[in-house]
């Protein structure tokens, strides 16, 4: 399946829109992302295997924040980084 890389973090995908991966759950989805573009889970979860706060995950356009929510191929994933400021 594809996941769709918020345009801040592709640096990390050599400037790819979309990333292939694979994975039951959300998680190791996230794994096999990294495994193709090291470091770009570290943006996405934090050190207590959290999604940071600032990420925001959508599976077929539902928000989810539970990283073992399973994964099937047909499943639509993006990933976007909140906006703050003032």
């Amino acid at each position: 399946m594809q996941v769709r890389i918020p345009t801040p973090l592709r640096s990390y995908t050599g400037g790819a829109t979309y990333v292939d991966a694979t994975g039951a759950t959300l998680d190791e989805l996230l794994r096999d992302v990294d495994r193709k573009c090291p470091g770009l889970r570290f943006r996405v979860v934090d050190e207590q295997g959290a999604l940071r706060r600032h990420m925001n995950v959508f599976v077929n356009q539902e928000k989810v924040r539970d990283l073992s929510r399973p994964i099937d191929e047909s499943d639509e994933v993006v990933l976007m980084q909140a906006l703050s400021g003032g």
